[in-house]
C-alpha cells in the first residue's frame, strides 16, 4: 500500500526535523521546508494527502498558507499548529478549510491521532466521490441500450429533465426499462448524494403500501406495535420512485396529491404533518388518461405526476434494438459465467426478430441468459432458445368476434399470459418469473382477463 504523502511547514528548523524523523517512523512519506513559498511550489507539482504548518510564520502565516493551498487543491487535508492557541484563530482556521488544529506544545500521540483521523476523513471522502462516480456510470443513460430515433428522443428528453426538481412521469410497458430511466435522473441530478428509494406499488395491499409510504404511528392499527417511518420521510433529501403508480387506490391517490402540492405527509394515526423535500418520478405501464376517463384515476393527481412525460417505446417496435440489446446481454452474461463470448446464428437472430416480445427488453434478457447456460457450442443456435420464441401462437392471438388479422396490445397480452400459464401447468410464480413481472402484478392481470385453469 502506498504511504501517505505529508508536507510540514514551520519556521523554525528544529520543528522541521523532529516532525520529518517523527512521521517517517510511522511510516509516512515527509517533506519538510521553512518556506510557505516553497510550500506552495511542492503543492502545485507534486500530490500530497496533508499538510501541516505553523501559524505564526514571518514571511507566510498559517491561514494565509492555508487559503492558498485550498485555492490549489481544495480537497487537501491541513492541519495548523501554534504556540498561540486561540478559540478565535482555532475558529477562523476551521472556516477556512483546516480539518484540525493543534496547540504547541503538544503531546506526540495526540499529534498521531489527528493525523490518523486527517487522512481517514480523505480515504472515506475519496471513496464516496469514486462511489458517486461509478453510480453515475452505472446508471447512466449510455446503458440503455438502443439506437431508434424513439430510444434516441426518449434519451435527449431525459438528459434535460434530470437536473431540474420537476415530476416525471414514464410510461412503458413492462420489462422496457423504466426504473434505469428512472435511476438515470435521479444520478444525473444534484439529488444523487441522497437516497433513492423506490417501491412497487402493484406488490403490496391497500393498507399496507398506506404504511409503507406514509408511516405510522404506535397503535394506530393492530400489529402497529412501534413507530414507523415512511418511505417518504426515508427519501427526504432525494428521489422517490414509485413504479405501477396506476394501481394505487382512490385514498392513497389524496393523500399522493398532499405530497405533490403541500410537500407534506401525514403518518396514519397521526394528526401532525411532516415537511418532506422529495422528488417524485413515477411510472406506469398503464394508459393513466385512459383510467382517468373511466374515473379510476384521479384527474387532479394525473396532471401533477403528467409534467413530464416520458414514453419508453415496447421492444416490438423498436426491432432494430434487439440486435444491439441481444449482444449485449451476450456479452454481459458471457462475463458473469467466465464463459468464452459466444456468437448468435443468423437463423437464431432471426427467431429473435420475429417474436414480439411481450416482456420486453427483460425478456430477451433472460432468454439470451439461459442460452448462453445451455449452448455447448461456438454459437448459439435456434436450438438453445425456447419454444415461445421458436413457434409463437399467431392463431391464437384473435378471438371468435371475428377481429383484425392484426391483434391489439391486450389481446397479446391476454393470449401470451394464458399460454405461459398452460406451458407451467399454472405455477403462478414460476410463470411470473418467465414474463417478468411480479406475482402481484400476474394476479391482477389473470382477474382482470378473467383467466381460468382449464
Amino acid at each position: 500500500m502506498e504511504s501517505a504523502k505529508i508536507i510540514v511547514i514551520d519556521d523554525e528548523e528544529s520543528m522541521c526535523k523532529f516532525m520529518q524523523i517523527m512521521l517517517k517512523k510511522e511510516g509516512y512519506d515527509v517533506f519538510s521546508t521553512q518556506s510557505g513559498k516553497e510550500a506552495l511550489d511542492k503543492v502545485r507539482s507534486s500530490r500530497f494527502d496533508l499538510v501541516i504548518a505553523d501559524l505564526m510564520m514571518p514571511e507566510m502565516n498559517g491561514i494565509e498558507l492555508l487559503s492558498k493551498v485550498k485555492a490549489i487543491d481544495p480537497d487537501l487535508s491541513f492541519i495548523v499548529m501554534t504556540a498561540y492557541a486561540s478559540v478565535d484563530t482555532a475558529i477562523e482556521a476551521l472556516k477556512k478549510g483546516a480539518f484540525d488544529y493543534i496547540a504547541k506544545p503538544f503531546k506526540v500521540e495526540e499529534l498521531k491521532i489527528t493525523i490518523k483521523k486527517s487522512l481517514e476523513q480523505k480515504r472515506i471522502t475519496k471513496e464516496n466521490l469514486d462511489l458517486k462516480k461509478q453510480l453515475k456510470k452505472e446508471f447512466s443513460l449510455d446503458n440503455f441500450i438502443g439506437n431508434t430515433s424513439e430510444i434516441l428522443d426518449m434519451k435527449r428528453l431525459t438528459e434535460k429533465v434530470s437536473p431540474t426538481d420537476s415530476t416525471v412521469l414514464i410510461q412503458g410497458e413492462s420489462g422496457t426499462g423504466k426504473e434505469l430511466v428512472a435511476k438515470a435522473i435521479h444520478y444525473q441530478s444534484r439529488r444523487s448524494s441522497n437516497p433513492f428509494v423506490t417501491i412497487n406499488c402493484a406488490a403490496l395491499p391497500e393498507s399496507l403500501l398506506e404504511s409503507e409510504l406514509f408511516g405510522h404511528v404506535r397503535g394506530s392499527f393492530t400489529g402497529a406495535v412501534k413507530d414507523k417511518e415512511g418511505l417518504f420521510k426515508v427519501a427526504d433529501g432525494g428521489t422517490f420512485f414509485l413504479d405501477e403508480i396506476g394501481v394505487i387506490t382512490k385514498a392513497i391517490q389524496v393523500k399522493l396529491l398532499r405530497v405533490l402540492e403541500e410537500k407534506e405527509i401525514t403518518p396514519i394515526g397521526s394528526t401532525k404533518p411532516i415537511q418532506v423535500d422529495v422528488r417524485l418520478v413515477a411510472a406506469t405501464n398503464a394508459d393513466l388518461e385512459q383510467e382517468v376517463r373511466i374515473g379510476n384515476f384521479r384527474a387532479d393527481l394525473f396532471y401533477r405526476l403528467n409534467v413530464f412525460p416520458i414514453h419508453i417505446p415496447p421492444l416490438r417496435k423498436r426491432t432494430d434494438d434487439i440486435k444491439l440489446l441481444a449482444s449485449y446481454f451476450v456479452k454481459k452474461y458471457s462475463e458473469k459465467f467466465k464463459l468464452k463470448e459466444k456468437k448468435i446464428t443468423e437463423e437464431a437472430q432471426k427467431k429473435l426478430l420475429d417474436f414480439p416480445w411481450p416482456g420486453n427488453a427483460r425478456e430477451l434478457e433472460n432468454v439470451v441468459e439461459r442460452a448462453i447456460l445451455l449452448t455447448k457450442d461456438e454459437s448459439i443456435g435456434i436450438s438453445e432458445l425456447p419454444e415461445k420464441v421458436l413457434n409463437p401462437l399467431k392463431s391464437k392471438l384473435v378471438d371468435a368476434e371475428d377481429k383484425p388479422q392484426t391483434p391489439d396490445l391486450e389481446t397479446i397480452e391476454k393470449t401470451y399470459i394464458f399460454w405461459v400459464l398452460n406451458q407451467n401447468n399454472w405455477q403462478k410464480a414460476k410463470a411470473a418469473q418467465i414474463l417478468g413481472i411480479d406475482s402481484s402484478t400476474l394476479y391482477r392481470k389473470i382477474e382482470k382477463y378473467g383467466l381460468k385453469e382449464k
